[in-house]
């Protein structure tokens, strides 16, 4: 490549600029296009009569005649397959799950009748008119009831309520003798929904003209729902077309095959018209995937310093009733079990991970996957082991990070961390948040009465792992290559397909940036296309912070493949030997000659009797694939640093500071970066101190308005101070790492922490999320009580 195609971001568009994202002024300006923006005509709107019952047997369905073609069950729809979600894990037990409940009904809210109308008011009034009787079964409202139960199972061709359970043990006994000091702690995250803007939402019809069924559907993966839709509706891939337009929001909620999508395409194909159904936020919050709840039993085995010797670890997921497609509920367990060590190094480690089926809505990965709690719990845990042998926790965690000496380091449970220097993030984290002055203001005590609190959590992202790892979770849909398409037009532009899809990323604006690095191409004259299986090259989707150093390296090299070319049709309109241009500034130059790409596209495409007759005939298109030689993963890592208020008579916390020392690598754009970061600490608050979906021992859900489901708002979110380290893998193109979900990761744990250290003198421990002030103040209470039967006592 030439000087200017070498140096990140010397162009002010390429690598390591701060572009502006270019797919803001269409949203800005309220152009932009969702599924709900459709308009077809004889469009049907689609509404779900739904359980009412957590757990039933379904003894009958009245369907008035009149509403013969416009009201639905599960048998009405014999030429489409239920939803199974295989894996090869050792253990694992698969869920059937169909499209309508068929039978039994195992949580509330699951599909049991579909109707269509005009509108959907008219759709939902059809709903009233359909009588369903149920005969109740137990309810397993919770893991422990679930695995207690000895019949009457959510799966009745189960042998108990478990989906997998997960076993890991690595020197753990002998490493564990060897310590002077234990502690023992259990943690709680509740459970949560994913709230993005726009839930799901799916539109499909025929088209006649293909003879294909085409879904437009608000969708992270749409090669991979045009892959399930086929098979479950038995049609060919080539009669199926999956558009994924615009996207509000996903967090994951959005990267399996919904049940709603399948009743839609199975209604355009077996009607030959237009439908459509749109989440609303009480279905959202009451009948969506769920996430996040996991419980842990977590013993540290240490010297007397507070290094970790060996780690045992007990955690229990409750995944709802049923497992997803294509990752299945497997993937937490195994996100779980294989990124709790996370940025430690200590080499004895012992783990049994049990997920749980209950009569709740199934799991669905949410940013972070398991992260976020083993984030929590480590974390928790380090801290508890810094007061248990009397030092700060600062000084602990320095002693048991990996260190950048050490790197490439495989840990205990065999993650390869690639690059990094994890003690330098803490040590700037706590230099920026000023950590001294803050503990000589404890010692000085607060004006107000409040108590305030210093709390750390570091961890890693494991960032666009692909085929070796999930092969060993055994997933229905392994990643392979991931392929981008680049195309010059014949006006000199440049089109980039890629399978990928944004649901609010920048991938428009990043992508341009990495051809424009490659090829020198104004961004402005780069167009991205995405989102549409019948436009873009197969891709199993955007999931597990992947797409930037996957497609992002797929776009690099196709971008590289195509310079050649270029460079050789300019060199013969200047004729000059190819050996003396190079691309430069978008033109092909010379010394003082040179020709614009438009030149060079315009030979190609219009003028071809002017080119040389050695010019490649593949022209000038290119696809080519990406996959890092090491596909275990790129890690990013981060430190998160928080200064706390706790008011000890109200439960009130405030959060004064907040300081993030993050490394993704080679930032593409830093601005993108930033405000990735920046949606994810506030999703990560929500998980610390607001969110929760609580359920009675009914299975009925308790938060079924934004008014029972509180969200951080902005005078919720701190100012944010966020500083940058980059540390280049050596595995990527350009040496960047994924970091989407990173933000989501370690707010809980380090916000827990600072509370913990704040009320440290006070003997109050909180380990349960979400820290609301009634829970904080039960937490005092128990305290005092604590305390003052110890006083009697001496």
């Amino acid at each position: 490549m030439s000087e200017a195609n070498e140096y990140p971001g010397k162009s002010g568009q390429g690598v390591g600029a701060r572009v502006r994202r270019k797919e803001d002024e269409r949203h800005l300006h309220g152009r932009g296009k969702f599924v709900a923006d459709y308009h077809m005509p004889g469009l049907q709107e689609v509404a779900f009569l739904r359980s009412p019952l957590a757990h039933a047997l379904i003894t009958s369905i009245d369907v008035p005649p009149a509403l013969k073609g416009r009201a639905f069950v599960r048998a009405d729809m014999n030429s489409a397959s239920d939803i199974v979600a295989d894996s090869t894990l050792p253990t694992y037990q698969p869920s059937v799950q169909p499209p309508l409940a068929s039978g039994k009904v195992r949580f509330v809210g699951e599909p049991v009748v579909m109707t269509c109308a005009a509108t959907r008011a008219e759709a939902e009034d059809l709903v009233e008119q359909v009588m369903v009787d149920y005969e109740d079964l137990p309810v397993y409202a919770d893991a422990a009831s679930s695995v207690a139960a000895t019949g009457d199972f959510i799966h009745d061709n189960w042998r108990d309520n478990r989906f997998v359970t997960l076993n890991a043990d690595k020197e753990f006994t002998e490493r564990a003798a060897a310590a002077s000091v234990t502690v023992t702690r259990r943690m709680k995250l509740a459970r949560q929904c994913m709230v993005p803007m726009e839930g799901k939402a799916v539109l499909a019809y025929w088209d006649h003209s293909l003879d294909q069924l085409v879904v437009v559907t608000a969708t992270q993966v749409p090669h991979m729902i045009r892959t399930i839709l086929a098979q479950c509706l038995k049609l060919d891939q080539g009669q199926v077309r999956v558009i994924s337009p615009d996207v509000g929001g996903a967090f994951g909620y959005k990267c399996v095959l919904q049940q709603e999508e399948l009743c839609i395409a199975w209604l355009a194909m077996t009607y030959k018209q237009p439908f459509r159904f749109i989440e609303d936020r009480r279905e959202h919050l009451t009948a969506g995937a769920n996430s996040r709840e996991h419980e842990y039993v977590m013993t540290a085995h240490a010297d007397a310093q507070g290094r970790v010797l060996a780690l045992d670890a007990k955690i229990v997921i409750d995944g709802g009733a049923y497992s997803v497609w294509p990752f299945t509920i497997g993937l937490e367990p195994g996100q779980a079990v294989g990124n709790l060590p996370g940025p430690y190094a200590f080499q004895g480690y012992r783990c049994v991970t049990e997920c749980v089926a209950t009569n709740k809505p199934g799991f669905v990965p949410y940013r972070g996957v398991a992260r976020t709690g083993v984030c929590f719990a480590m974390e928790l845990t380090m801290d508890a082991l810094a007061r248990a042998v009397g030092r700060d926790p600062l000084d602990v965690r320095l002693d048991n990070l990996v260190r950048p000496e050490q790197m490439p380091f495989i840990n205990v449970a065999n993650k390869h961390l690639d690059s990094g220097d994890y003690p330098a993030s803490l040590r700037k984290a706590a230099e920026l948040i000023g950590a001294s002055a803050i503990r000589e203001r404890q010692r000085l005590g607060e004006a107000d009465g409040r108590r305030i609190g210093l709390g750390y959590a570091t961890y890693t992202e494991q960032s666009a792992h692909g085929t070796s790892v999930f092969a060993t979770w055994g997933t229905p849909v392994i990643p392979g290559h991931e392929q981008a398409t680049v195309r010059m037009t014949p006006d000199g532009g440049l089109e980039v397909r890629v399978g990928v899809h944004s649901h609010g990323q920048g991938m428009e604006t990043s992508f341009a940036q990495v051809a424009h690095e490659v090829l020198g191409i104004d961004i402005a004259r780069i167009k991205v296309l995405h989102g549409d299986t019948g436009q873009t090259p197969f891709s199993t989707g955007t999931y597990a912070s992947r797409s930037m150093v996957m497609a992002g390296g797929a776009i690099a090299r196709a971008c590289r493949e195509l310079l050649p070319r270029l460079t050789h049709i300019g060199a013969f309109l200047l004729g000059v030997p190819d050996s003396e241009v190079k691309l430069q500034g978008g033109r092909v130059v010379c010394d003082q000659a040179s020709v614009s790409l438009d030149d060079v596209g315009a030979a190609w495409y219009i003028r071809p009797h002017t080119l040389p007759a050695d010019v490649n005939p593949a022209g000038l298109e290119v696809t080519t694939g990406f996959k890092p030689a090491v596909d275990t993963g790129a890690f990013s890592y981060a430190t998160h640093a928080v200064l706390v208020a706790v008011d000890t008579e109200s439960g009130e916390i405030e959060i004064l500071d907040y300081v993030v020392v993050e490394d993704c690598g080679t930032m593409i754009n830093p601005m993108l970066v930033e405000g990735q970061t920046y949606g994810g600490i506030a999703q990560g608050i929500g998980t610390a101190m607001y969110e929760e979906t609580p359920y009675d021992v009914n299975g009925q859900p308790l938060a079924s308005t934004l008014a029972d489901y509180i969200l951080p708002g902005p005078t919720e979110v701190p100012n944010l101070r966020i500083h940058h380290m980059e540390t280049p893998s050596p595995h990527t193109e350009f040496g960047a790492k994924g970091m989407g979900e990173g933000g989501a990761i370690a707010p809980p744990a380090a916000i827990f922490n600072a509370v913990n250290d704040a009320l440290a003198d006070l003997g109050v421990e909180v380990a349960e999320t979400p820290l609301t002030p009634r829970r904080l103040l039960q937490a005092l209470a128990n305290a005092r009580a604590e305390n003052n039967k110890q006083e009697v006592a001496a």
